[in-house]
């Protein structure tokens, strides 16, 4: 049986996940920034599930509780930057969870809504509780100084 990470070429490159999770990173660079953000969002999704949903699904929850709790199709694909095909299932899982329910649009009648349901407004207001509580105990690690750093750092290597 092998264990370590499985190299995908000649030149020993191995799969993000196993060579990330054998070992942790010694300085600063790509692969010390991707095991942050994959550990920070494995804590989240193994959270969120507990209560049926997932990042992707809070997003869209989030989205139309934003949208004043219903929007087209088209409209919540673009807030939420995916292509329609994405937004048709991920409302297929929202809706057979009882989330959200799809309506015609009154002001297009060849276009679909999606619309909170009473269920979908109490998962979107845990999920917020959950990704909060869950983002809170992840910065209660870092000192204030520590954390405005951090803010600091990600918004200098995420400007375009």
């Amino acid at each position: 049986m092998r264990i370590g990470p499985i190299p995908l070429a000649r030149d020993g490159a191995c799969l993000y996940s196993l060579c990330m999770n054998n070992r942790p990173p010694s300085h600063a660079d790509l692969s010390a920034l991707l095991h942050a953000a994959h550990a920070a969002e494995n804590d989240i999704e193994s959270k969120l599930s507990a209560v049926g949903l997932s990042l992707a699904k809070l997003a869209a929850l989030k989205t139309l509780t934003e949208g004043g709790e219903s929007l087209p199709l088209t409209q919540l694909a673009e807030r939420l930057s995916c292509v329609k095909s994405n937004i048709t299932q991920l409302v297929d899982r929202l809706e057979a969870d009882g989330l959200v329910q799809r309506q015609s649009d009154p002001n297009d009648r060849r276009a679909r809504l999606a619309t909170l349901t009473a269920a979908g407004r109490k998962a979107c207001r845990e999920g917020l509780r959950i990704q909060q509580e869950a983002e809170q105990n992840l910065l209660r690690k870092l000192t204030a100084a520590e954390s405005r750093m951090l803010a600091d750092l990600l918004a200098k290597v995420t400007d375009g």
